[in-house]
């Protein structure tokens, strides 16, 4: 990540609030902080979606600085684990909400779809890894997939949230969670009794 990138993108969250993510919008944004159209495509060529790509990683390396930092996840139940990567996330991004709410609507575009999910998925396995996720089966899938319908949904909620320190975010987050883990506990019961199943079939048929 260089100084370059971060001028612009800092530069960008600020102009998105009012324009919207377009080309135009950078152009203008980079202009503001001393730069070019042509610094634009030669930094990002990638244009708009190589720049929120950009902030979505440095959100990333952001909440997982801050979580090695200020917390001590190995001492805490997965559950809370990944509600605290969120929350750090989304607090920290906080100054920039109507420059988010401006991306959700760029993404909404059928055509930018592709690099929404992929977005999502980044950031899902980032707090996986933060919580100090190891699996390797399917369960790596999984764990993410029911992330990032948590995480898409928390974001909806912590948009629209004016409570001190985003109180309701947080409870609808714990809230999420909890659903989420009894699912796991139904699906690992399931799996226990499709064992046993196959255990007496044998005997049965005796």
């Amino acid at each position: 990540m260089s100084d370059m990138q971060d001028k612009m993108l800092d530069a960008a969250l600020h102009e998105a609030v009012f324009d919207g993510w377009t080309q135009g919008m950078l152009a203008r944004a980079a202009t503001s902080v001393g730069f070019t159209a042509f610094d634009v495509k030669r930094t990002f060529p990638g244009g708009v979606s190589e720049v929120l790509d950009y902030f979505a990683k440095r959100a990333d390396a952001q909440m997982s600085d801050s979580l090695a930092r200020d917390y001590h996840l190995p001492s805490m139940k997965i559950r809370e684990r990944i509600a605290t990567a969120v929350m750090v996330r989304l607090r920290a991004q906080a100054p920039h909400r109507e420059a988010i709410r401006r991306m959700i609507g760029y993404y909404a575009m059928p055509w930018n779809a592709p690099a929404a999910l992929k977005q999502l998925y980044a950031t899902v396995d980032a707090i996986w890894f933060a919580a100090g996720d190891t699996s390797t089966d399917y369960n790596f899938y999984t764990k993410r997939l029911l992330l990032a319908k948590v995480y898409a949904s928390t974001v909806t909620v912590w948009l629209e949230d004016r409570t001190p320190d985003f109180a309701d975010t947080q409870s609808f987050l714990y809230r999420r969670i909890e659903d989420v883990m009894q699912i796991e506990k139904f699906k690992a019961k399931a799996i226990q009794g499709a064992e046993k199943l196959k255990d007496w079939l044998p005997n049965l048929s005796r």
